[in-house]
């Protein structure tokens, strides 16, 4: 894929995603839904192929009955928030936020408020203006749901955002919310799904108010 300079002049807005694009939570997630499959006699391996880019509750869903569902998803989150200290930063990402105007992005996540918040402090990544977490709407990605109040709560129609993710969940939300320009993270982002793919935020720029690639 060719990497574009620049987005589009019409893009005036950025929503990022959070885990995987601002923080590597990789291994603290992981460590935390072992301990939760293992609580419920279930296969790890079958839940770890489920969890990225997804709401805990839905990833619940997949593998409890409905009357287990919300002590689980209880359950769940309070492991993740637990080993959340073990969360670092995805390269470049405190620095490109700090760089950019508090009004022209905010973070949409799948992870809950709480969780959220603790990973970005333990990264050292700045807190966003504007977060959008699985709590806010009723579905969550790969449903359009989260990018579309992102861009309701920036005050801007979705084609006007750029919408930088690593998960092929999240890039799917990205287009059915029909946002104007998609920047994937890192290996997990599908090339074909996305206008640009870039290793880490450290290839992310900003200045006069577009995002630089490259």
């Amino acid at each position: 894929m060719t990497l574009p300079s620049t987005t589009p002049a019409s893009i005036t807005t950025v929503l990022f995603d959070c885990d995987g694009v601002l923080v590597d939570s990789t291994e603290a997630s992981e460590e935390a839904w072992t301990t939760w499959a293992h609580h419920y006699g279930l296969s790890p391996a079958a839940v770890l192929a489920g969890i990225h880019g997804r709401r805990s509750v839905e990833t619940v869903a997949d593998h409890l009955p409905e009357e287990q569902r919300a002590e689980a998803t209880a359950r769940i989150d309070g492991l993740e928030v637990a080993t959340a200290d073990r969360t670092r930063p995805i390269p470049g990402a405190a620095a490109l936020l700090r760089s950019i105007p508090p009004t022209s992005y905010a973070v949409v996540t799948s992870a809950p408020r709480e969780l959220c918040r603790a990973r970005l402090a333990a990264a050292g990544v700045p807190a966003p203006p504007v977060l959008v977490t699985s709590e806010d709407v009723m579905r969550g990605k790969p449903a359009p749901d989260c990018y579309l109040l992102g861009a309701a709560r920036m005050g801007v129609a979705p084609a006007a955002c750029v919408v930088v993710e690593d998960s092929h969940n999240g890039i799917a939300a990205a287009r059915a919310a029909g946002v104007g320009f998609v920047v994937g993270v890192g290996e997990s982002a599908d090339a074909r799904d996305v206008d640009a793919v870039v290793p880490d935020l450290t290839a992310v720029g900003w200045r006069d108010g577009r995002l630089l690639l490259g």
